[in-house]
């Protein structure tokens, strides 16, 4: 079960108990969840969708060790074409 479904975020609306931020990566939104249940997940969603049926995620997964190394040559690599 996603916790980044809709039904998901109306079950548990309360922050304390299941946190969820939310970051803007071209457009792209990127939802990152930390959930007792569900463990550590994130989501893709399409953030620039004008209808709200295509605002729900196109990707969800756990969070795995060495995403962070990965993200980082990601932006690595985004900082050095933008150079150019």
């Amino acid at each position: 079960m996603s916790s980044h479904s809709l039904k998901a975020k109306r079950r548990h609306p309360d922050p304390k108990t299941y946190k969820r931020e939310t970051f803007q990566f071209g457009h792209i939104t990127i939802e990152v969840s930390t959930h007792p249940e569900y463990g550590k997940t994130f989501a893709l969603i399409a953030g620039d969708a004008l209808q709200a049926k295509d605002r729900r995620p196109l990707f969800t997964g756990h969070i795995t060790k060495g995403m962070g190394d990965e993200l980082r040559k990601i932006a690595a690599k985004i900082d050095a074409v933008e150079e150019l």
